[in-house]
C-alpha cells in the first residue's frame, strides 16, 4: 500500500459499522427488537455485541495507518502527544455532553459511555503505538489478555469472595462501584467499567497489529490471506477460551476480544479483496457517507433520540413522547407485528441520517476530531 493511498475499505468498514451502531441503538420500541439486535443479557455474543469492538478494531487499524510516517521520521513526540490528547479530549467531551442530554443535571452523570471509552482506547492505543515495537506490541497483546483472565478468575472481590463472574459481583463491577458509586450505567455495575477498558484497548492493538500487515511490502491478496487465517485463528481461539472465560461483551472477557477480533479481521480482509482489490466499488458509497464523518453521524443521531424520547406531544392522559407517537402512528398500524414495525422504524432512522450524511459527503464537508 503506498503511503499516501486512502484505504477505502477501512473507511467502508467503519460506515458499516455505525450504520450498524445507529440501527441496533434505536429500536421503535425497546420491547419489540430481535434477539440478534439486542446484546446478549450475560455470556454469549450477538450481532449487536460485535459492533462497539468492531468500531475499536478499526480506531487501531487507524492509528497505525495515520501515525507510522511520523513515528519513523522521528516526528517531534510531545507534538503527537499533543495531538493525541487533544484528540481524546474532544472526543471525551462529546460523550461527557451526551451524558447530560436532555436533562442537564450533573447529579447523577454516568462517567462511562461509549464515546468515552473510545476516547480512552484511542489515547492509550496511540501512546502504545509510539513508543512500542510490534514484537513488544505483540507479546502485551498476548500477555494482557491472560493477566486479565486471571484477575476476573483467580483475584478474591473484596467484600464478596471468591473470584466470581458474576454481573455484580465480579472484580470489575467491585472496582468502579469503589470508584464510580451512583455514576454508573447501572445501578452496581457498568459495561464501560474501568477495569474491562484493559481488554477494550486489546481490541484496539489488535486493529494495530493488522495496519502492520497493510503497510508491509506483501502483496494485497498474501495480506488478504493472512487476515482471513489470522481471522479464523483468532475465532478457534476465542471458542476454545470460552470454556475457561465466557464471551461476554459486559465483561470484555479475553475470549470476546478474540472471539470478535477474529470475525473483525474475516469482515475487513473481505471489504479488502472486494474495494481494494477487486475495485468493487458500486455498493460503497452509503459506508463511505457515514464513515467519513463517522462520530459525527453517531453523535447526533443520540442527541436527537434522546430528545425525542424527552419532549411530549398529546393533549391530557394520551401524552407520549415525540418518539413513542411517531411509531405508533405510522409503524404500528402497517405492520402486522411489533417487531417488524421496530425494526422498520430502526431502518428508517438509518435512512434518515444517511441522507443528512450524505448532503455534508457531497459538499465534502468532513467533521473531524
Amino acid at each position: 500500500m503506498e503511503k499516501s493511498e486512502r484505504l477505502i475499505s477501512l473507511d467502508v468498514f467503519r460506515g458499516m459499522t455505525i450504520a450498524g451502531m445507529i440501527l441496533v441503538n434505536h429500536p421503535g420500541s425497546g420491547d419489540y427488537v430481535y434477539a440478534e439486535l439486542a446484546h446478549a443479557e450475560w455470556n454469549g455474543c450477538t450481532f449487536a455485541d460485535f459492533i462497539f469492538p468492531f468500531f475499536l478494531f478499526i480506531v487501531g487499524v487507524a492509528i497505525t495507518l495515520s501515525l507510522s510516517k511520523r513515528k519513523e521520521s522521528g516526528a517531534n513526540k510531545t507534538k503527537l502527544y499533543i495531538q493525541i490528547f487533544r484528540r481524546s479530549f474532544i472526543i471525551f467531551l462529546l460523550g461527557f455532553i451526551l451524558g447530560l442530554v436532555p436533562s442537564f443535571s450533573f447529579e447523577n452523570i454516568v462517567y462511562t459511555g461509549i464515546l468515552k471509552r473510545i476516547a480512552v482506547v484511542y489515547f492509550f492505543t496511540s501512546i502504545i503505538f509510539l513508543n512500542t515495537s510490534l514484537k513488544t506490541q505483540s507479546i502485551m497483546f498476548a500477555s494482557f489478555l491472560l493477566i486479565y483472565w486471571g484477575l476476573l478468575t483467580l483475584v478474591p472481590v473484596p467484600g464478596i469472595g471468591e473470584a466470581n463472574l458474576g454481573k455484580e459481583t465480579n472484580l470489575g463491577a467491585w472496582f468502579d462501584r469503589l470508584l464510580m458509586s451512583g455514576h454508573l450505567a447501572h445501578e452496581t455495575w457498568d459495561p464501560q467499567g474501568v477495569l474491562n477498558t484493559l481488554p477494550a484497548i486489546l481490541t484496539s492493538l489488535l486493529g494495530v497489529l493488522t495496519g502492520y500487515l497493510l503497510k508491509s511490502d506483501k502483496d494485497q491478496l498474501t495480506k488478504t490471506v493472512y487476515m482471513f487465517a489470522a481471522g479464523n485463528v483468532l475465532l478457534l481461539a476465542g471458542y476454545v477460551f470460552d470454556f475457561w472465560f465466557p464471551i461476554n461483551k459486559n465483561l470484555w472477557s479475553s475470549s470476546f476480544v478474540l472471539f470478535t477480533g477474529g470475525f473483525a479481521l474475516n469482515i475487513f480482509a473481505l471489504c479488502y479483496w472486494f474495494i481494494d482489490i477487486k475495485k468493487y466499488t458500486w455498493w460503497t458509497k452509503p459506508f463511505l457517507v457515514f464513515g467519513t464523518n463517522a462520530i459525527t453521524v453517531y453523535f447526533l443521531a443520540v442527541i436527537i433520540n434522546r430528545l425525542m424520547k424527552f419532549y411530549k406531544v398529546g393533549d391530557g392522559e394520551n401524552l407520549l413522547n415525540i418518539k413513542a407517537y411517531l411509531f405508533q402512528t405510522f409503524f404500528m398500524p402497517y405492520f402486522a407485528e411489533p417487531m417488524n414495525a421496530s425494526l422498520a422504524y430502526s431502518i428508517c432512522y438509518v435512512l434518515i441520517w444517511l441522507g443528512l450524511m450524505w448532503i455534508l459527503y457531497y459538499k465534502k464537508i468532513f467533521i473531524k476530531v
